[in-house]
């Protein structure tokens, strides 16, 4: 039988009953708050980056705790080096390496796109349209962008047509520091990705991962140069060696050419000095069994992943064998790819037939140092950029520029789509965007809108960063694509809108498509988000107690 409260008896009231849920020091911002703060990073981080916008943007110079400095063009690299602490901020990176890894170019058009739709965001929710509103609205038009992207901006090309491919290597380095050098930097990048593509299923593939870039310090950016094969920063092991060899047989093996040490601890009693000699005797005999076989199989050229003992090297010169020790496993992989050889585990299972070829192979001294070359393979699936430049600085610069330029090459190549430049594509977008959202009435024609505005921020920032009036030149920009002037965008050197197509001024699709898709899902997954709960920061050694 239950119990019934006497009418004199009440309950507390529950308001007085202390509740701890989050972790004492845990900070919270809730609802606006919170959106409103998450808005300011993002657009904090996107001007940060927008004056970098165009080949007369301006750099930035970061500066480590150590004390290194960088000065760089490249949108990715300022993403990858600058120390972010909020997590909007780091979220904002995240965004640009994924745009890096996927385009290969486009970072700094992804932040400032994804702080513009924020920033057009927060105009909206001030008029009093719900988050959830915006986010519809902004996934609808996303989609919208790509298909007016793809079958109207888009224009098909041959992907084979080399002056094509050295146009978008020159204007995906046309803004960078290697601008001075671009036409011959275009023409090696071109070469580069041509001679590694492959057929995969019907589809063309390009792994850039076999496309080494060497750096060398000393020499002009002229000085660059591709090898139809690779460079080893290696030298030859023995000075009686051959310092040249042609038409050289390459063999490639894993294992070191010493004789193997035993799996486990052991003791070798001696008893007379003949068996220390006996004992020298038969390692030399062993060493000089395996460069036998390797000489056997009619190999003039080595190269050992791990090392080679020095009376292996011994035997190697009198057989006029070039041979090389301690060879990165990533350079032995390609130089498989490049020579046409097997990489060999076991010496005396070596055949003829798992030999390379090379036309040359010549150990070189680049500046202070010797590398060794392999030039002249046949049919090479692997190729290597010799990168020269004044100082570390430098080249360090235009190996990021080269990689972003291998990279829109690749997409050329692999997608065989290309847009016009100049900020033409999102003119564009904008404006079939605008006449979109006017079929769609509502709240729905307001977001739209600002997605379509939040576009223009590109051509806008293109003109401000010439130095030229954004106002008169965007009414020009848009006037031509109102009159259907697809290709019509905003040349910085001339400071007017023309052809851009005419300019040879054409970028890959694949980096405007993914530019949008990305900006778009940051900014929904930014607008999602109605509460921060941070952690309390860890106290620093010192703050406790007094100590």
């Amino acid at each position: 039988m239950s119990e019934k409260l006497a009418p004199t008896e009440k309950l507390a009231p529950t308001e007085s009953i202390p509740v701890i849920v989050l972790k004492e020091g845990t900070s919270r911002t809730k609802g606006k708050e919170a959106l409103r703060l998450n808005i300011m990073v993002a657009k904090t981080l996107s001007e940060a980056l927008r004056t970098t916008i165009s080949p007369k943007g301006m750099q930035k110079m970061l500066v480590d705790p150590f004390g290194d400095v960088v000065i760089t063009h490249d949108g990715a690299t300022i993403m990858k080096e600058i120390e972010v602490e909020h997590p909007t901020a780091k979220m904002l990176v995240d965004l640009a390496k994924a745009q890096e890894q996927e385009a290969g170019d486009g970072t700094t058009t992804v932040v400032v796109l994804a702080g513009e739709l924020l920033s057009k965001a927060q105009d909206l929710i001030d008029m009093g349209i719900h988050p959830t509103v915006i986010i519809e609205g902004y996934r609808k038009a996303a989609r919208k962008a790509v298909e007016i992207l793809e079958k109207e901006v888009g224009q098909e090309v041959d992907w084979k047509d080399r002056e094509i491919l050295e146009k978008v290597a020159k204007i995906s380095m046309g803004s960078k520091a290697v601008a001075a050098a671009k036409d011959h930097l275009a023409k090696i990048v071109t070469e580069a990705v041509l001679s590694v593509y492959e057929e995969r299923n019907g589809k063309r593939v390009v792994d850039l991962d076999h496309v080494k870039i060497e750096k060398k310090e000393g020499g002009s950016l002229f000085d660059t140069q591709l090898i139809k094969g690779l460079v080893i920063d290696k030298e030859v092991v023995h000075p009686d060696m051959p310092r040249i060899v042609k038409n050289a047989k390459i063999a490639l093996i894993e294992r070191a050419l010493e004789v193997k040490k035993p799996e486990i601890s052991s003791k070798i009693r001696v008893v007379s000095p003949s068996q220390v000699g006996e004992f020298l005797r038969q390692e030399r005999e062993m060493l000089r069994e395996l460069v036998e076989k390797i000489a056997a199989t009619g190999a003039n050229v080595v190269f050992c992943q791990k090392g080679i003992d020095d009376i292996a090297q011994h035997f190697l010169a009198r057989k006029g064998i070039l041979a090389v020790r301690r060879v990165r496993k990533s350079d032995m992989e390609k130089l498989a790819r490049a020579t046409g050889a097997n990489i060999v585990v076991n010496v005396r299972d070596m055949n003829p037939s798992d030999l390379g070829e090379a036309g040359l192979v010549e150990e070189r001294r680049v500046g202070e140092d010797k590398m060794v070359f392999i030039e002249n393979c046949k049919n090479p699936k692997a190729v290597s950029i010799l990168v020269r430049g004044g100082s570390k600085q430098v080249i360090d610069e235009v190996e990021r520029n080269l990689q972003d330029a291998l990279s829109v090459v690749r997409d050329v190549v692999e997608d065989g789509t290309v847009t016009p430049g100049g900020g033409a594509v999102h003119a564009h977008l904008a404006l079939r965007l605008k006449e979109y959202a006017n079929a769609l009435g509502g709240k729905e024609q307001i977001v739209v809108e600002k997605l379509a505005e939040s576009l223009e921020v590109v051509p806008r920032a293109l003109i401000e960063n010439a130095g030229e009036d954004p106002v008169f030149l965007m009414a020009d920009l848009r006037k031509a694509h109102t009159e259907g002037k697809i290709s019509y965008g905003f040349d910085v050197f001339e400071g007017k809108v023309v052809d851009m197509n005419s300019r040879g001024v054409i970028e890959p699709t694949r980096v405007h498509k993914y530019a949008i898709e990305s900006a778009a899902e940051f900014a929904v997954t930014i607008l999602k988000i109605d509460d921060i709960i941070a952690a309390a920061g860890k106290l620093e050694k010192g703050e406790k107690g007094g100590e």
